[in-house]
């Protein structure tokens, strides 16, 4: 038995429109974060603006983006 375009389109759709619908149904579960939730968020995202502040702040990355405007400033038009 072969198998057309039309049966496996409709398939995909059916399927993904299943997936679709339990990802609606689990988002009106979803009541929001809990404390712990944010705290743990907030730790990660003051983790991740240390780390690259430290990289910003570097001799090479500063050296580079200083160079980077300088060649900005100095381009004819």
């Amino acid at each position: 038995m072969a198998v057309t375009a039309a049966v496996v389109a409709a398939t995909l759709k059916e399927r993904v429109g299943g997936w679709w619908r339990a990802r609606r149904e689990a988002a009106r579960r979803d009541e929001g974060m809990s404390t712990s939730e944010y705290a743990v968020g907030t730790i990660a995202a003051a983790a991740f603006a240390a780390v690259l502040y430290k990289v910003l702040t570097s001799g090479t990355v500063s050296g580079a983006l200083e160079s980077m405007i300088g060649k900005a400033l100095d381009a004819s038009f």
